[in-house]
């Protein structure tokens, strides 16, 4: 089977998430990805030891952020500093639809690659920049990181406990493949555009962007109401109903269901709720809003009263209200649901062999979706592609000579 992007083809030049992140998920649907990288340095995500205090380094000396964000890829080094890299690059230019970058705009220009530049050489290219903070504004040119853009755009105080004043960190890059997806999505858009008017252009990603769109229904909070959604309180939430709960191994369950008092007479029996308690403090809506943290305490106790897996099985059988269990991480990724729908996918590696990996967030009837290659060794596709841009073997040695590639 096909993919949906077969034959549209991607130059990247970019590192880290952010930008290079925009390439592995079009080459899941089959766009070809040409990834030009500096001669013996690199995507610098290729060198990251830790994150998060974790060890990032594989068998092989891989490296897991740079696995993750570069499948899908060909490398090819070229040295945009050297006149013949630079006319490499070109040719690679006229040859694709799409370059996307996450440099800065100074940089760009100076090493000959803005999109004035591009455009003379294909007048249709679509040309994409991620950027840390926008294209406009003071800050502009600020260097940007994943935790750097949660602090700016507010997530930090959205996340975490109502009662404490300490901004929360999310943990695993979140924003960054946020603002990677918005980069693949900017792409589709400008594909789409020109396919209907013929018109390549220009245009402009950020993180964050991308991080206050995540956050549409607060942000508007803000706006129109004058003040945001209040953090979480587990213990004073205002709908004991929309609420976690330990149970008595010591993992959670998750109730969010804003319409559980329409399932009452079943939350009473499924729960097991004790009748005295009810009907002197729960008995009606409003009873059991006014008595929001003693209906806390009583489910606590109810919950605590059995392990989690005892409670999914009460659950499955009877309950008519919402409820899910609170996955670790490492529980998410092995999840039967996760996996039944390929969202962590089978995938062979040749370092590494049989493995699991994300896999694509939607399915289509008739066409593949799926990881198709891993990431690629440094320049490992160099001369394969130059071959195919009409270079010799006399050419590439030339050019080996002179630090072009």
């Amino acid at each position: 089977m096909s993919g949906p992007l077969d034959g549209v083809k991607l130059l990247e030049w970019a590192s880290f998430i952010n930008g290079a992140g925009a390439g592995y998920m079009l080459g899941d649907l089959g766009a070809e990805v040409i990834k030009v990288e500096e001669p013996g340095r690199g995507d610098p995500s290729r060198g990251s030891e830790k994150l998060w205090d974790r060890q990032m380094m594989l068998p092989g000396n891989l490296n897991l952020v740079f696995e993750t964000f570069n499948r899908n890829k060909r490398s090819i080094t070229l040295n945009l500093r050297n006149d013949k890299g630079r006319e490499v690059f070109y040719r690679l230019v006229s040859n694709s639809d799409v370059f996307y970058t996450n440099y800065r705009e100074q940089l760009r220009k100076r090493l000959g690659v803005g999109y004035d530049a591009l455009c003379e050489i294909n007048p249709q290219i679509i040309y994409v920049v991620a950027s840390g903070y926008g294209p406009e504004g003071a800050d502009l040119d600020k260097r940007a990181f994943d935790v750097l853009i949660q602090a700016r755009s507010g997530l930090m105080m959205a996340c975490g406990d109502r009662d404490s004043d300490e901004p929360y960190e999310i943990v695993g890059a979140v924003v960054d493949q946020l603002a990677a997806t918005m980069t693949a999505y900017a792409i589709l858009v400008g594909l789409l555009a020109r396919q209907r008017t013929g018109v390549g252009q220009e245009i402009q990603t950020s993180m964050l962007g991308s991080a206050i769109h995540l956050q549409a229904l607060n942000i508007q909070t803000s706006l129109w109401r004058g003040r945001q959604q209040p953090r979480h309180s587990r213990r004073r939430s205002g709908n004991a109903f929309t609420n976690s709960y330990q149970c008595a191994d010591g993992k959670w369950i998750e109730l969010s269901d804003m319409q559980y008092d329409r399932f009452w007479d079943n939350v009473k029996e499924t729960l097991g709720l004790p009748e005295k308690e009810v009907e002197e403090f729960f008995a009606t809506p409003q009873m059991r809003r006014e008595n929001k943290e003693k209906f806390i305490k009583c489910l606590d106790t109810v919950f605590a009263s059995k392990t989690r897996d005892e409670w999914v099985k009460i659950l499955k059988e009877k309950a008519q209200f919402a409820y899910d269990i609170v996955n670790t991480v490492e529980e998410a990724a092995v999840d039967h649901q996760v996996l039944a729908n390929r969202y962590v996918t089978d995938f062979h590696h040749p370092v590494l062999g049989d493995v699991k990996v994300p896999g694509v967030p939607f399915s289509l009837s008739k066409m593949e979706v799926g990881p198709r290659r891993k990431a690629p060794e440094l320049g490992e596709h160099t001369e394969e592609v130059l071959l195919e841009l009409g270079y010799s073997w006399d050419d590439i040695s030339q050019m080996r000579d002179e630090g072009a590639i």
